[in-house]
């Protein structure tokens, strides 16, 4: 067909796109699509005028299928053939809608804030179940008969199934995609929370617990990569800030409001209505969550097209136009084409994929002191923050005579300083970067970090010598807000220097931090009461910030000392070579 036949063809059939059958729109697909990229409409024409498109075809059916790379910014080419070539022919199958296989990257920011808070909620909700267990411990310990630290048992196997469940589902999430291993996740989620109200044992309840954090792991951990996957380096801030805010704001709202629940009513209603919450966000994921992973998508859209020219050619249409990279640019030669992604060749198998994801973390963890000391420090912290889910009641009921609903109210203090560290962590590096103080580094990461994360100890003395009686309760409150921003200020500057620092080896770095993170969490609440009777309140505070005094050094080593460890680094070392 000649470039004149086409512009008669669509001279007499507006809005119909010629490379589809009668119906589809030409914005869908050809040649305007941003999703659906195509040569320019003058390079539309067959490579011999006088060549019969019949005889065009009979020639490629007996061709062999070239394969070629598939990127998303590959330019699709066009069919040799779209009318009917021997009479009573069908028309071609339609083209199919490529849009939902769209660059993540290129989404709208509508698209992307929809994502993120999508999953910032169900982070929250997440955090929400580890510090939603506390205040029904006392009515679980004369249940089943069991001690105290017993009863808290059930907060160190739900942490327990959260630092070992990424490590086998990530490399699923890299395989499947994020959308199918988060609604399975929510699904397991949702059911186990349910069973945890339902119980009738403490052995079951610890069991049940392991595979709530199980489920509940992957809005945690992978929210990272979902972040990665929609935003470049440079404009993952807010949407980071925001993650570390709902996991720290839903730890504190936790036992804020189940305090009341069970002061009120049972324990089992604790579970109750984390089910109903945590069922109706997992719903709604079902429904609005799209996939975000670049090569899954990538993936899908080569299989939609590979589906689509093996439907032509059994309708009887045979070939592309392809371009000649030997000849002038517009020469095209005609193929019969298959595409294929090149991660897809690149990628090992499932079992090699979880071999690797649960060897790497820990051999980084050993053999790099960035991530070693980087997971030292925030898993201190970690511990801290889970520390006060046994800390807080204890402190306030004992000493200011609260009830258990008025104790575990204190933990508002932790989400509104974990709203403040929010706020400031999105609005400093804007200013920062405004007035030409943002170094484009992995350490510049960091400035903010050397001040701020010396609000933990800061606020750990002050929580531990102004918590007796005769002081005022709102001030080892306010201790615990100020605690909370560096606690906020360690988690993040964690993520954003392992990920600029190690790349492609980011989810190791960062699997190995969660792990040590969530283990020492899930000890911390078993040793708190013990820790603070011998030592007294004050000198178990001064303790626990005299080391986190000690770990505030380890952002400052790096700011100066940082370029120097990367370049001694086997794997750092290796990605400042590729740059």
């Amino acid at each position: 067909m000649t470039a004149s036949q086409v512009e008669i063809l669509r001279s007499n059939t507006p809005g119909i796109n010629p490379l589809s059958s009668p119906g589809n729109k030409l914005q869908n697909f050809y040649p305007t699509s941003p999703h659906n990229r195509f040569p320019s409409d003058e390079k539309y024409e067959e490579k011999s005028p006088n060549a019969s498109p019949e005889d065009s075809d009979e020639e490629l059916q007996d061709s062999d299928i070239v394969h070629h790379y598939l990127t998303f910014g590959t330019e699709l080419p066009h069919p040799t053939t779209i009318y009917p070539v021997s009479e009573g022919q069908e028309p071609p199958p339609p083209i199919p809608d490529l849009k939902s296989y769209m660059n993540p990257f290129d989404w709208s920011p509508k698209r992307k804030n929809i994502i993120i808070w999508i999953s910032c909620v169900i982070t929250a909700l997440t955090a929400f179940t580890a510090g939603a267990y506390s205040p029904g411990v006392g009515q679980m310990t004369q249940e089943w008969h069991v001690s105290n630290v017993a009863a808290l048992v059930g907060i160190t196997t739900f942490t327990t199934g959260f630092a070992v469940a990424p490590m086998v589902l990530a490399p699923f999430s890299e395989i499947q995609g994020r959308r199918p291993v988060f609604i399975l996740s929510g699904i397991l989620f949702v059911i186990c929370q349910l069973c945890t109200g339902l119980t009738r044992s403490y052995a079951g309840m610890l069991v049940v617990r392991f595979f709530v954090g199980v489920g509940g792991s992957t809005f945690s951990t992978m929210v990272g990569g979902v972040v990665s996957d929609i935003y470049h380096t440079e404009d993952r801030n807010t949407p980071m800030a925001l993650f570390s805010g709902a996991a720290l704001f839903g730890t504190g709202w936790g036992p804020l409001v189940c305090g009341f629940i069970a002061q009120n009513t049972t324990w089992r209603w604790i579970f109750y209505m984390q089910t109903i919450t945590c069922g109706t966000m997992v719903g709604l994921i079902i429904l609005v969550f799209k996939e975000t992973r670049g090569s899954v998508l990538l993936s899908r859209k080569a299989k939609a097209l590979n589906k689509w020219y093996e439907a032509r050619e059994a309708a009887g249409y045979y070939g592309f136009n392809m371009p000649s990279p030997s000849s002038q640019i517009g020469d095209t030669t005609p193929q019969r084409i298959r595409w294929k992604v090149k991660s897809d060749e690149e990628r090992s198998s499932i079992s090699k994929m979880i071999a690797i994801s649960l060897y790497r973390p820990f051999h980084l963890l050993l053999t790099e002191p960035v991530v070693f000391f980087f997971s030292l420090w925030v898993a201190f912290s970690w511990a801290v923050l889970y520390l006060t889910l046994a800390a807080i009641p204890l402190v306030f009921q004992r000493n200011h005579g609260f009830s258990l609903q008025q104790a575990n109210a204190v933990f508002a203090a932790m989400c509104i300083g974990s709203i403040i560290a929010t706020i400031i962590s999105i609005y400093q590096e804007k200013i920062a970067k405004r007035y030409g103080k943002m170094v484009n580094t992995p350490e510049g990461r960091l400035y903010f970090a050397c001040i701020e994360s010396a609000f933990m100890p800061v606020g750990l003395f002050m929580f531990g010598w102004t918590s007796f009686g005769g002081i005022h309760w709102i001030v080892p409150t306010i201790a615990i807000s100020i605690a909370t921003i560096g606690i906020f200020a360690i988690y993040l500057s964690t993520f954003n220097y392992l990920a600029d620092t190690y790349h492609r080896y980011a989810s190791s770095a960062l699997a190995a931090q969660s792990f040590c993170r969530n283990i020492l969490g899930g000890v911390f609440p078993l040793v708190t009461t013990q820790m603070y009777t011998k030592l007294t309140f004050g000198g178990a505070s001064s303790l626990l910030g005299g080391i986190g005094t000690i770990l505030t050094l380890v952002p400052w080593i790096l700011v100066f000392y940082g370029p120097r460890i990367r370049a001694r680094s086997k794997f750092a070392s290796e990605i400042m070579e590729q740059h």
